[in-house]
């Protein structure tokens, strides 16, 4: 399962992004839809500020079907692991290496910050703040955004930080233009068989010809909490599912000792998909921490981003088998 956050209100949001230097700095459109990916590597920006070939580099990946989860901008090792599955989805040597073959398979001409105008359904539905107790989470009727702008993240696949930098003076209120990347459409198709790669901590969706579908970074368990092993089946597929916590079945948290059923949400603990495996309690599910994507461990399941794990649950039905292995050979190095 996933681990929690508690969500600072808008006043303190905004002030942890002004303050002590800690901020991204403001990222103009033109710079992301210009930028070349053939510099990431020898133009270094400043610390946590986000560099706008990586976020070329990103899209560009997510575009292709493998996914770098949260588009933030910043290197590390799910962009890594993205470019390898980029590799093995196009038979090339697989080195995670973003190497001139690599590039300009991967680049396009298309613009890919767009302008997008604020609604008032994007208001919809928000909380005001998600607490970390199971208990206090209990009460609630459910566990929704709790601003416009993390809805638009999770929305076009952004962590927040990129969504600020590239709106500093933005309210998001109804009737606003702001600037989001476009991560195209989502990836279609049947997925005949999933592994669950606990070594590289990624997801492959393979076609009943063996073709490689996609490809997402995933936390599969931790240390603590393993994942299964071995071949298991889906069993099905829940969106927007509430959650059944037990103790004496998957996990004490905090002081809570008693079963207790949470609401649905996208912050929920599983976020806004679940997909069942035969292995009883264990699924492939989302996080209210998308950002966190093979950083931290989970209790045991197979955790993605919403929008990745929305994307498999729809190329999936009953009966796919889910492979947990330790070392892939599509994207091993």
């Amino acid at each position: 399962m996933s681990f929690m956050k508690t969500a600072l209100p808008m006043s303190l949001l905004a002030l942890a992004f002004s303050v002590g230097g800690a901020a991204a700095r403001e990222l103009r459109p033109e710079e992301i839809n210009t930028a070349s990916i053939a510099s990431i590597g020898t133009d270094k920006p400043a610390p946590g500020d986000p560099d706008p070939a990586i976020v070329r580099l990103q899209v560009l990946l997510d575009r292709a079907g493998s996914s770098p989860g949260v588009i933030d901008g910043l290197s590390g090792e799910n962009v890594d692991k993205a470019v390898a599955g980029f590799e093995a989805m196009n038979n090339l040597p697989v080195d995670g290496r973003l190497d001139p073959e690599v590039a300009s398979r991967l680049e396009s001409n298309a613009p890919l910050v767009e302008s997008y105008v604020v609604s008032a359904e994007d208001a919809v539905g928000l909380v005001d703040k998600i607490p970390e107790d199971y208990g206090e989470k209990a009460k609630m009727q459910s566990l929704g955004y709790t601003s416009v702008a993390e809805k638009l993240s999770e929305r076009f696949h952004m962590g927040i930080d990129l969504v600020h930098a590239l709106n500093p003076a933005s309210q998001f209120a109804a009737g606003d233009t702001v600037w989001v990347v476009n991560p195209g459409p989502p990836r279609e198709g049947k997925v005949k068989r999933i592994e669950a790669d606990r070594k590289t901590g990624q997801v492959l969706a393979y076609a009943a010809d063996g073709s490689l579908l996609a490809v997402y970074p995933a936390t599969i368990g931790s240390e603590d909490n393993p994942a299964p092993s071995g071949k298991h089946k889906v069993k099905g597929v829940a969106r927007m599912p509430v959650y059944r916590y037990d103790p004496k079945r998957n996990f004490k948290q905090g002081k809570n000792d008693k079963v207790l059923t949470i609401p649905k949400g996208p912050n929920g603990p599983v976020g806004t998909v679940w997909i069942d495996l035969t292995e009883p309690t264990y699924g492939i599910h989302g996080t209210p921490e998308p950002k966190l994507i093979d950083k931290v461990g989970s209790h045991g399941c197979v955790r993605l981003t919403n929008w990745d794990a929305e994307e498999l649950a729809a190329m999936v039905k009953p009966g796919v088998v889910v492979d947990f292995v330790k070392g892939s050979s599509a994207t091993r190095k």
